[in-house]
């Protein structure tokens, strides 16, 4: 294939068909399952009661949502 259809991925160097570049990916597939697999690592989800909605936590909100789902705690 002629080269102007590859691009660099940012992070090994390999190239990556520049399709995938159009879409705004600037990794390749494998660098981009890693960065996936790192970000997912981060998640955290909670259920709100036994058969309440599942709740996204992020880091800023953790505290007071976690304390909110416990099901023991005395509400005031």
């Amino acid at each position: 294939m002629d080269n102007n259809q590859w691009r660099e991925c940012t992070d090994c160097g390999d190239e990556f068909p520049v399709e995938r570049w159009a879409l705004g990916y600037r990794c390749c597939l494998f660098c981009g399952e890693d960065r996936a697999k790192a970000e997912r690592a981060s998640w955290c989800v909670v259920q709100e009661y036994t058969k309440g909605n599942y709740q996204f936590v992020t880091q800023a909100s953790a505290h007071k949502t976690l304390l909110d789902t416990n099901q023991k705690a005395t509400r005031s």
